[in-house]
């Protein structure tokens, strides 16, 4: 059954995987058999380093839970979360690119109205965004919903922070009749991804930089429509060329444009200065 190259042992258990009860389970199974035993052969891999990966798999396992995702980080810094956002989008390129959703969303944020202030009251310098939500022929998606999300000034998501029990800096804003929203929050800032782990160990034994861009995350999951889960990031902002995941799209860097005090979009007075970002995002119907 086998011999010194290990061909035969592979072509075994191809065969056995080929046995999966629905021929897209065999296609998946025998083709990560192939590359996996490939990758052994290619890097020449010894007992001693397959434990080792073992052992780094076992343990971004146990770091992993409801809040804290490393497995996702994981893949995101190994560009495959991105490749499989490319590989996957086959919407019109009209349509508002996708990119990766990281290891912070959470679900069940609360559905607030348009200006709604996420940040309520936290640390930051105020930020509007705005724009519309619409089909790819420029009408308007009616009472679409933008979950948004973000870190904190420093760096830090609701996610990774044990003390909090509250939705914070996270809400699905509602759009008009029209498609046009207004989400109002803080200013993002750029962040490291967590070190503390697995996925930090590795990065920190490479060249690596382990930062992210300034973003705010957005999903749309409108019914009749492509799902999307994108960024906005700031024009300018650091990292731009080096986002560790991977993850910028230059139709998603947009203009943070500052303010001084006076009127802002949501029709209120503020006494500091603030940001306005413009964007419209594009959906592609479901079929496509």
């Amino acid at each position: 059954m086998t011999d010194d190259s290990g061909e035969s042992l592979t072509e075994e258990a191809v065969r056995r995987w080929g046995t999966a009860h629905t021929p897209r389970t065999a296609e998946l199974m025998t083709g990560l058999v192939r590359h996996l035993h490939a990758f052994a052969r290619e890097v020449d891999l010894t007992a001693d380093e397959w434990m080792t990966a073992l052992g780094w798999l076992t343990r971004t396992g146990q770091i992993s839970d409801d809040k804290r995702q490393e497995f996702i980080l994981a893949s995101d810094v190994l560009g495959l979360s991105s490749l499989v956002v490319q590989l996957d989008q086959k919407s019109d390129e009209r349509a508002t690119p996708a990119t990766v959703l990281g290891p912070f969303h959470i679900d069940g944020s609360p559905v607030v109205e348009s200006g709604f202030d996420m940040s309520e009251e936290l640390p930051g310098t105020p930020l509007f965004i705005l724009g519309r939500v619409t089909d790819l022929y420029g009408l308007p998606v009616p009472s679409a919903v933008l979950d948004v999300w973000q870190a904190d000034v420093d760096g830090a998501y609701e996610s990774q922070l044990p003390e909090v029990d509250e939705a914070r800096l996270r809400a699905r804003y509602r759009a008009g009749a029209d498609g046009r929203y207004c989400v109002r929050t803080i200013v993002p800032l750029g962040y490291t991804i967590p070190m503390d782990g697995p996925v930090g160990e590795l990065i920190s034994r490479t060249g690596i930089s382990p930062y992210r861009p300034a973003h705010i995350h957005f999903l749309i999951d409108q019914p009749g429509y492509r799902r999307l889960v994108t960024h906005l990031f700031p024009a300018g902002t650091d990292y731009l060329d080096s986002d560790v995941v991977f993850g910028v799209k230059d139709a998603l860097v947009t203009h943070f444009v500052e303010h001084q005090p006076g009127p802002a979009p949501d029709g209120k007075v503020m006494d500091r200065p603030f940001l306005v970002a413009h964007y419209d995002f594009v959906l592609a119907p479901a079929s496509s």
